[in-house]
């Protein structure tokens, strides 16, 4: 074998490798780190830490699409304070929690989940959910804590925007403040607590824009709500107070996002 074969095998294994490497999943026993990222089984979101800003060296722990050339974040944790070195890890506690600890092994952020299991593990799921979940028990109902409860700017199929009376969350959106930089900024949307539900969203303290009601297939105020590829669901019982969308044809990525730069709602298809 000539040595030109040798280094061509070489290749191959280690690209092999770093493929089967590849997973969703982290154990209470594993870290992900800076350099690292979590795919989901269908390879469309990834879990890592990244920079928004090529002038910045700030770094954050997001989700975003995987198949996208251009990075797109659907969801970014401790959003207002950014991580400052790329010694930072994602890990699972001795409680339980998922935690980012930095190069001190101070904890920085935590995902203070209440409800605890027997073996946790943290997996990034093909809707772009992040769950923290018993090892053993993938039912969505008994998550121990998930990032579709706390949505940054975007609303993804299968997230629920309103509320959760179980858990006392409003779950709502929250624009970034720029493109290059994901701190909350002062647009934010979330649904009204009425026997009519409807989308409000706010400028500051500024109530800037009402969808009207939802009248089963669309918000009254918003006839292009109503489409051929999104379908939306109202869910309104003694366990929560919420809206929800589907996409009829899985094979198209849409999402809804708050636009900070000119104080927008647009959907993205």
């Amino acid at each position: 074998m000539t040595i030109l074969s040798v280094l061509l095998v070489c290749k191959l294994l280690l690209f092999f490798s770093e493929f089967s490497a590849a997973t969703d999943t982290i154990t209470q026993f594993e870290s992900l780190e800076d350099n690292k990222t979590l795919v989901s089984k269908d390879g469309t979101f990834e879990l890592g830490f990244f920079t928004p800003a090529t002038t910045s060296s700030n770094r954050y722990l997001g989700i975003w699409y995987a198949n996208i050339a251009v990075r797109t974040v659907v969801w970014v944790a401790k959003r207002d304070t950014p991580i400052i070195d790329n010694s930072t890890k994602l890990s699972i506690n001795t409680q339980g929690n998922l935690v980012l600890v930095n190069k001190n092994n101070t904890v920085i952020w935590s995902s203070d989940a209440t409800t605890k299991g027997v073996v946790v593990v943290a997996q990034i799921l093909d809707s772009g959910n992040l769950v923290l979940r018993d090892e053993k028990d993938t039912n969505p109902e008994n998550y121990l804590w998930q990032s579709f409860d706390y949505p940054s700017d975007t609303f993804l199929p299968g997230m629920k925007m309103g509320w959760d009376f179980k858990k006392g969350l409003n779950r709502g959106l929250t624009a970034w403040k720029n493109w290059d930089d994901p701190s909350h900024g002062d647009f934010r949307g979330t649904i009204l607590l009425t026997n009519n539900p409807e989308e409000v969203l706010f400028k500051g303290t500024t109530e800037y824009y009402r969808s009207g009601p939802l009248d089963g297939t669309k918000f009254v105020g918003n006839p292009s709500s109503s489409n051929s590829v999104v379908n939306y669901t109202l869910v309104s019982d003694k366990d929560g107070h919420y809206i929800t969308y589907s996409m009829n044809d899985k094979s198209v990525i849409s999402r809804l996002v708050l636009n900070q730069t000119l104080y927008l709602r647009q959907r993205l298809t």
